[in-house]
């Protein structure tokens, strides 16, 4: 026997319909907000291919390092021996990465590897580029835009591992066929460690139960032996 689940507002499958469609809710906020974050990394990747960027980035690089305590210094010292040589390989170098940092949030290519290396990606240009938003100068007013990128990026991350694989992404095909690409793609969350619940079945002979959302189970006897037994003795 089945057991019947009743609900006079949707049916039967009313709790069914309920979680499949705060499921897809869930998916489409999570993906869209994640094609407009990387909307805004492809949108700074493009800035920064202009030529004023390349010829700028060295001076950026310096002028970071001004008015910033002594003990820092020496962080400001050792960026800037390192990109002067070759400056405009850096630039292009940037460049280069936050578009493709774009085009994978986008289309959700490597997610868990995405996440993390655009957390990486702003957090480098917070403290080299924006020397970590320059709190310690009189006129300063923030932290910096770039820390907040890192912060939403991990923020994915946490996203990926509460809320599972992401249909509306490349990750999800190429998971149907290479099986080890859900070791760059997901974070192993609860949804994945989650036991399946299992639904007792009523045995041969139970009555089944009809269930409501107006109150408690209740057992639905059907005519048995007894019954008929009783209307041929009278």
């Amino acid at each position: 026997m089945h057991t019947l689940h009743t609900s006079p507002a949707r049916g039967p499958d009313h709790t069914r319909a309920s979680a499949g469609t705060t499921e897809r809710g869930v998916c489409c906020a999570k993906d869209l907000f994640r094609i407009a974050f990387g909307v805004i990394w492809l949108i700074d990747g493009f800035f920064k291919w202009r030529s004023g960027f390349h010829k700028e980035f060295l001076g950026m690089v310096h002028d970071a390092g001004q008015g910033q305590p002594s003990w820092l210094h020496w962080f400001f010292s050792f960026n800037y021996s390192v990109i002067s040589p070759h400056p405009h390989v850096w630039a292009y170098g940037v460049a280069a990465l936050e578009t493709l940092i774009g085009l994978a949030l986008i289309f959700g290519f490597a997610r868990k590897l995405t996440y993390i290396l655009a957390a990486v990606t702003g957090l480098g240009i917070w403290a080299v580029a924006e020397g970590f938003g320059g709190p310690y100068t009189s006129g300063s007013t923030d932290i910096g835009a770039a820390v907040m990128y890192a912060v939403v990026a991990l923020g994915l991350l946490a996203l990926n591992y509460e809320a599972g694989p992401s249909r509306f992404s490349l990750d999800y095909l190429i998971e149907q066929h290479v099986s080890w690409w859900r070791r760059i793609a997901e974070v192993e969350g609860r949804r994945r460690q989650r036991a399946p619940v299992a639904v007792p079945q009523p045995q041969i002979g139970q009555a089944p139960v009809i269930t409501s959302q107006f109150g408690p189970p209740r057992a639905r006897h059907a005519a048995g032996p007894d019954f008929v037994g009783a209307l041929d003795a009278s």
